[in-house]
Order: C-alpha cells, then structure tokens, then sequence
C-alpha cells in the first residue's frame, strides 16, 4: 500500500478484481475493511454497500431519502476522472451485502478540491439516486467529536490486516467500538480541520473493504455520522500501522453537503 492508503476507491477496478481490491498506486488510497471488529449487533438502515456487477467495493451512508455520503476515491478511477453513475449500483439497509434496498445512482459529486491523492484531503463524494427510498437515513452530527470520545466503525471490508491477505470481502457485516485519536497520532498530510484520526491497531482497525463506510457516534436508534473512512493513519501497507486511520470528518463539510443536496 502507498504511504497514508488504506482504499483504491476504483469502483470499476475494485470489482472486476478477483479479490475485489486493487493493488494501490503512488498517493491514491485502497479500501478498508474492519479487523477485529464483531459481526453487527443490529441492523443500520442507512448502511450503503457501493457495488458493481454485484460486487461489494465501497461503503457509504444513507443521509436523506435520494443522497449518500462516501469517500471521494471509491468513486475515482485510475485515470483520475470521476466513475460514470451508471456503473455503480447500491444495496442499502442490510448487513447481507447481496440483500437489502436495490439503488441506482443519477448522479456523482466528487468534492471539487479532491485531487486524487487522499492525503491532500477532502476525500468526499456525494451519490444521488434515481428514485427515493424508505430506509431511515443517518443524521449528520453538529459538530466534530472531541479527542477520545466513542466512536462505532462499520464495513465489509478483510478481516485480516496485511493487503491482499482476504481475496473476498465477508458477506455480512462488521462493527468495531473504537475512539477519536489526537490529531498528533496521524502522519504528516493530516488535516485536523477536515479528518478525523480514529484509533486503531493491526488487531483492531479499519482495513481494506470499508472505505467510505460511516464513524459514528450516540447508539441504537440514536447514532449520527461523524467520518467516512479515508486512507491509513501512518506510512505501511499493514492496517492499524501506527495506530491510527483517517477518516474525513464528514461534518466539516456540512456545509457542501447541503449546498449540494439542497438542503436534504
């Protein structure tokens, strides 16, 4: 894995690939999944998994009936442009990634100041869908959680943290209780106004598979979105090297989020 990755985010090279990954190129992100996590304990209603030709690639979040939240790269291609909306297909709802709400994706929105290397931030992207659903989204939270308070991680991602140890992401989903770093625990690039630094170990961390999956905070019936799994937390392939992910803090871009979904 290049220096800070943790997801490709190519949804089209991510899902043809046996494995469902795709081996990282230079400043570009890979995906991640959950290691040491447990399997989910409920169900989350705005739980996305972004898909192609029935494969799992990304996650992401429901936040109002016709919008989800993700990471910028899992909708990037190796060519740096933005993945046509026709290509990716969401299930939504269900800790079953082959079950829950089928979606269409209408339209992309890559931030605009996403450059394609995930350590320069911003690392953010919105999914309109053709048709609103009925799932309940997820709210966003007001503001930044402070440094070590609790946060919950979800995805599909390896179970397993060195890259290319899994060659199929588990079909149902994982959850790990986990809390926000100080900034200074996350490497050089770092943003603290825009990322979240989110602890985590080779034992116990975000990984491979779960890029764009949501952080959050509260509990049952109560949680709000807080990050968006973005890329490692330290130079190395191994996830949790470091002890850190970065994940974007999905409510410093409240403001974006609304400007483009016109206030949903």
């Amino acid at each position: 894995m290049s220096p800070r990755s943790l997801i490709r985010g190519v949804l089209g090279t991510l899902m043809l690939a046996a494995a469902a990954l795709s081996a990282p190129a230079a400043a570009q992100a890979a995906p991640a999944p959950i290691v040491g996590g447990s399997q989910a304990t409920e169900t989350y209603s705005f739980m996305a998994s972004l898909q192609q030709q029935g494969r799992h690639g990304c996650g992401g979040s429901l936040i109002a009936p016709q919008w989800v939240v993700t990471a910028a790269h899992c909708v990037t291609s190796r060519q740096g442009g933005v993945t046509p909306a026709q290509q990716i297909q969401l299930r939504i709802g269900s800790n079953d990634h082959t079950q829950g709400t089928s979606a269409a994706v209408q339209r992309v929105i890559r931030h605009p100041r996403y450059t394609g290397d995930v350590s320069g931030g911003n690392d953010i992207a919105l999914l309109q869908l053709r048709t609103q659903v009925q799932n309940q989204p997820v709210s966003i939270a007001s503001g930044s959680p402070s440094e070590n308070s609790s946060t919950r991680l979800l995805g599909w991602g390896q179970t397993c943290p060195q890259q290319g140890c899994s060659q199929q992401p588990p079909r149902y989903l994982k959850q790990l209780d986990t809390r926000i770093n100080p900034d200074r625990m996350c490497a050089a690039g770092f943003n603290g106004a825009n990322e979240l630094c989110v602890y985590g170990t080779p034992q116990a961390t975000a990984c491979y598979g779960d890029s764009g999956g949501p952080a959050l905070i509260g509990g049952s019936g109560r949680w709000q979105l807080v990050g968006a799994t973005s890329r490692a937390g330290q130079n190395g392939s191994t996830c949790g090297t470091g002890n850190a992910t970065i994940y974007t803090d999905v409510t410093a871009h409240r403001q974006w989020i609304s400007q483009n979904t016109g206030g949903a």
